[in-house]
């Protein structure tokens, strides 16, 4: 069993690491290049409608995915009964979903055309959503390579699908964001369908059943964290809507230029999060120390995220120019508001340790107090910044929220495990810290390595992981530790 675990693991980090930045980078990020070539403007109208979706997204789900693996794990031969229940609860979320997406597009006084592609975009994360919902029964029948096969299939359809069109020698002109839109529901519809296959192998037929003892009981339980997501939705997302809104899709555009890479390297603290909610919920039920764990953790991330923000951070109109062809002011901006989003990038990170960290230990009073106080601050930031400085202001007003949430989670981190980052430890994260950014700035100002921003680029990943290892803030052997703790978690 420990080796099917390890196995999986290695096999969905291999699958998520190279497949969806690429899928980030690759066809999203040039779809965004075409269709603002053509249409200057209509991506930043898609990117605000995609993170109005995003705000509401815990409406279709309120936790049952969670609900629903442990008790299927527990009790694999009732899976069709607890389908009945869940799945009729689900549409009705979806149902419910759609309805608050189409009140929100007709109050912000989204035109037709508007509206449409939102109840697309909204549909598709529906889509999203049961496939997630399938994947929860696939994972708690231990159906380990189907679930990751399952967990990239869609990205991989529409590298295959969309790529085809833009990199074949084919006529461009016809690529819009309504065919990324349409694309997208293609393959998240393939993905469901072959999902749904795989897990009737396991079931019985069933109909839908509905039972509103459970739909109470279901959302009541869950209503904590259902609002903990959706605060932090807020804050999140709500920074897209309020440009295109408050300023217009352009600037929507100079924000989604360089958010597309944060999205790509914001995977890497997303796999962070599910290898390590398993294993801080069953050592704070046994009883274990987690400080251990908790700043090897933290050292690891803080690590990765450092090395990426200081290593692009100079040459970050050198990467958007080079991605995007842009050039001029709209360089200027959009790499301006790539190095706030860098910024929070580390923020947000280390938050998936601390967050994780509280979540598995059920602290959701503190965390919404947290998350309410989070939204209070990037909502009065982006009403300030937005109309002034455009994407520039809500990227920096993102940066200050997630440092604000960074330090709350590990000043209520303290008080529930009363740990400290010892002296010598901090002054050796310091030491690494100064020195990666002096060599950035050594080697990109006086070009001592080379004069391509390529060749920086690699020598600044291979520098910091230098000093890393010199300054002990990682070593192979915590790597190896915390594998074997996922390990043993899942035995």
């Amino acid at each position: 069993m420990k080796r099917k675990f390890v196995s999986n693991l290695i096999f969905v980090l291999l699958l998520n690491v190279i497949i969806k930045p690429f899928y980030i980078l690759g066809i999203d990020a040039e779809i965004l290049r075409v269709t603002e070539l053509q249409d200057p403007g209509t991506y930043g109208t898609y990117f605000s409608l995609l993170s109005l979706s995003f705000v509401f997204n815990i409406l279709l789900d309120l936790g049952i995915n969670n609900y629903n693996t442990r008790s299927v794990a527990r009790d694999n031969e009732r899976i069709h009964l607890r389908l009945k229940g869940t799945l009729t609860l689900k549409i009705v979320l979806a149902i419910l979903y759609l309805l608050i997406l189409f009140l929100i597009g007709y109050f912000f006084s989204y035109n037709w055309y508007e509206l449409k592609w939102l109840l697309i975009i909204g549909f598709n994360q529906i889509l999203v959503a049961m496939i997630l919902f399938l994947r929860s029964n696939l994972s708690a029948l231990l159906m380990l390579k189907e679930d990751s096969i399952i967990s990239v299939l869609d990205r991989l359809i529409l590298i295959l699908f969309c790529g085809y069109f833009l990199w074949a020698g084919i006529n461009k002109e016809f690529i819009s964001i309504e065919f990324f839109i349409l694309s997208q529901t293609l393959a998240y519809s393939v993905t469901l369908i072959i999902c749904f296959i795989m897990l009737s192998t396991k079931t019985k037929v069933f109909k839908l059943y509905w039972d509103f003892k459970f739909f109470k009981a279901t959302i009541k339980s869950s209503l904590p964290f259902a609002l903990l997501i959706f605060l932090m939705s807020i804050y999140y997302y709500s920074d897209v809507v309020m440009i295109e809104r408050m300023k217009n899709n352009h600037e929507a555009v100079s924000y989604a230029h360089g958010y597309r890479f944060f999205m790509a390297f914001n995977m890497i603290g997303f796999l962070f999060a599910g290898i390590l909610l398993p294993i801080f919920s069953k050592m704070i039920k046994d009883k274990v120390d987690i400080k251990a764990i908790t700043w090897l953790s933290f050292r690891l991330i803080f690590l990765i995220s450092v090395i990426i923000c200081l290593a692009i951070w100079p040459i970050k109109a050198e990467i958007l120019s080079w991605r995007y062809a842009l050039n001029g002011d709209d360089l200027q901006h959009s790499s301006n508001t790539f190095g706030w989003l860098l910024l929070s990038f580390v923020a947000v990170s280390c938050n998936y340790i601390f967050g994780t960290l509280l979540t598995a230990n059920g602290s959701l009073k503190q965390l919404n107090t947290m998350a309410l106080i989070g939204v209070f601050i990037n909502l009065i930031l982006n009403f300030s910044l937005i109309p002034s400085y455009g994407s520039e202001g809500a990227a920096f007003a993102s940066m200050i929220t997630q440092f604000f949430t960074l330090i709350a989670q590990i000043y209520i981190g303290h008080k529930f495990f009363k740990f400290n980052l010892p002296l010598r430890n901090t002054i050796f994260l310091m030491g690494f810290l100064t020195t990666v950014i002096l060599s950035s700035y050594v080697i990109n100002v006086y070009k001592i390595i080379s004069s391509s921003w390529m060749i920086n680029l690699v020598t600044l990943f291979l520098i910091g992981t230098f000093f890393g290892i010199a300054f002990k803030i990682v070593a192979v052997s915590d790597v190896q530790k915390l594998l074997k703790s996922y390990k043993n978690d899942q035995d």
